[in-house]
């Protein structure tokens, strides 16, 4: 093979392709992000499937897309693609807000690389592998499942070798005759220690190609190095709102269980940042659902490891305070979110699973903890939900202030609405009416349109017997408004960005007058370069300034010695 040439590029695009180019109000859908509403933060997936295919001697890039747009008004990609010489180009589509994105970028790098093959990986393209396989014809290939590395590594070998795809698990793929054909999912493996996320490699693949900006998770990440290994994949839940439910799962990946990775592996994962990097690392999913001897084999490993990141654990139920008082005692820094959703307990409970627990439970737990040394606990409320009203939404407000009046300000609470898009394969996305839900769009293409309307009010695939689309939008602004103010009040947040945020729920409001007048008098302000500049002031940190997520900074983020130290390894080899 060609020293230039590659065997994967891997693409993260944009969630709308020409957003740079379009005047659209896309809301405060990432405020509770750490990537912008271009969701440019790609799949921890590209990282596992990059370092399996590495160990097997194939050469891999990873080519954020959406990071490079952002950053550079000038990057052309086209010009970047025709640039690359790859055997097999792959696009994610994970979650639906890509849907735009994924597909046009799969446009273009067919017409740049005619004879190259496309190939689309994730969830979202999982649920929706035939539609994408009929309606576009760049796609050549989706694969299917939660663990996709083996079937990669296999498909690039049938694609050299000219081998049969007959026998190529979890793959759906188009013969010579132009038809669709499906083969079975049968790719399920029952441990995730086979696979690592290695952050050598993308200092690797950074001096490779000259590229930093292509391998950064996020924009910003260089002053807020946030990292996630995870510890598992299915879910144990069924969170009637959620992509990933047990359910859903069983359904859609055929994992009817949840699978863990070795206490050891994510000690060693988690040791092997820690060696690069002081940020934050996260573990998502819930370790109690392994049971609590898993969970305390894993912050066992940790310890015995050194790791002195701060790291932030996510709770899907309220865990046992011992639990707790085992991580305190063990870890020099640490912290945890949870997500009830809502105070309201009717609501709370329509999850099925996500909380069945009651707010005094909740409470006790957050006292408890707080006597600890965890660095902070982060509450997380949101808008869209079965059962829920306006006036529902103002009352999470109101419990929010009863939080804050705990006097700990490591205590944080946030409210977001769930959005733009019901989660594919989702009970509610399955039976919206059974949930009270109008479901607004069904297949890929109908979800494209939605994404270039001209306000996030327009582009909400979703609305509830309970609240309109503008009522959802209503109740974001006016929620988001009166929390700003309780945490001015509390000293949460100084004068200064309190200002901000407000201005920005102001802004954002008259915006949202603006477009909807514009659309009722058929007036299209997608290309108007002004609205554009305008509109892109008010479509981040809006309900909340996106700062607040981050954990405190160190001076010096990474390790530049151990740094040097990997690149002059890799010079070497």
């Amino acid at each position: 093979m060609p020293r230039n040439s590659l065997d994967l590029l891997l693409l993260h695009a944009p969630s709308v392709y020409d957003f740079r180019e379009k005047s659209i109000l896309y809301g405060p859908v990432s405020d509770m992000v750490p990537s912008s509403v271009m969701f440019e933060l790609y799949p921890i997936g590209f990282l596992t499937m990059a370092g399996y295919l590495e160990e097997r001697g194939l050469r891999v890039r990873i080519a954020n897309l959406a990071l490079r747009m952002l950053q550079d008004k000038r990057f052309d990609v086209p010009r970047f693609l025709a640039k690359q010489k790859p055997r097999l180009i792959g696009i994610d589509l994970h979650w639906m807000p890509h849907c735009h994105g994924a597909i046009e970028v799969a446009r273009i790098a067919k017409q740049v690389h005619p004879d190259v093959p496309v190939i689309l990986g994730g969830l979202s393209s999982t649920y929706f592998h035939e539609d994408l396989m009929r309606t576009y014809p760049e796609i050549d290939f989706v694969l299917r499942g939660d663990s996709t590395e083996p079937p990669l590594h296999q498909l690039l070998q049938a694609l050299e070798t000219g081998a049969p795809l007959e026998d190529i698990p979890n793959l759906t793929w188009r013969d010579a005759d132009g038809n669709v054909r499906v083969n079975p999912l049968t790719y399920v493996p029952d441990s995730l220690d086979y696979v690592d996320v290695r952050p050598e490699l993308l200092i690797q693949m950074a001096m490779r190609h000259r590229d930093l900006a292509s391998v950064l998770p996020f924009n910003g990440w260089l002053r807020h190095p946030t990292t996630m290994v995870l510890p598992l994949k299915g879910c144990a839940f069924e969170c009637v709102t959620c992509g990933s439910s047990a359910t859903t799962c069983g359904h859609l990946t055929k994992r009817t269980k949840p699978v863990y990775r070795s206490p050891e592996s994510l000690a060693k994962n988690l040791a092997a940042i820690s060696r690069l990097s002081k940020g934050t690392i996260v573990i998502p999913g819930d370790l109690l659902q392994g049971g609590r001897k898993y969970a305390t084999e894993v912050i066992d490993a940790i310890a015995a490891k050194n790791v002195k990141n701060d790291i932030m654990f996510e709770f899907f139920d309220v865990p046992p305070i011992e639990f707790l008082r085992h991580i305190d005692a063990k870890l020099p820094t640490w912290s945890f979110e949870v997500s009830p959703e809502s105070h309201d307990r009717t609501v709370r409970h329509a999850m099925e699973g996500q909380a069945g627990y009651e707010n005094a439970e909740m409470e006790e737990l957050l006292r408890e903890a707080l006597k600890l040394r965890c660095t902070r606990i982060d509450v997380f409320y949101m808008i869209g939900l079965q059962h829920q009203t306006y006036e529902s939404v103002m009352e999470t407000i109101d419990y929010c202030e009863h939080l804050f009046s705990f006097g700990d300000k490591r205590l944080q609470a946030f409210i977001s609405p769930m959005g733009p898009f019901l989660d594919p394969g989702s009970q509610i996305f399955e039976h919206p009416e059974r949930f009270g839900y109008t479901k607004l769009a069904h297949t890929v293409e109908e979800h494209r349109q939605l994404l270039v309307q001209p306000s996030w009010e327009h582009i909400l695939n979703y609305e509830t017997q309970w609240m309109t689309r503008a009522q959802l939008v209503d109740a974001t602004y006016d929620a988001a408004e009166r929390l700003n103010e309780l945490k001015r009040r509390y000293g949460y947040i100084s004068e200064k960005r309190a200002d901000a945020v407000a201005a920005g729920i102001a802004g954002a409001r008259a915006l949202r007058v603006r477009l909807n007048a514009a659309m009722q008098g058929g007036a299209d302000l997608s290309a108007d370069p002004a609205l554009r500049g305008e509109i892109a002031r008010f479509s981040e940190s809006t309900v909340s300034d996106k700062q607040e997520l981050f954990w405190q900074r160190h001076l010096f983020s990474f390790d530049l010695g151990a740094i040097a130290k990997t690149a002059l390894g890799f010079l070497r080899a």
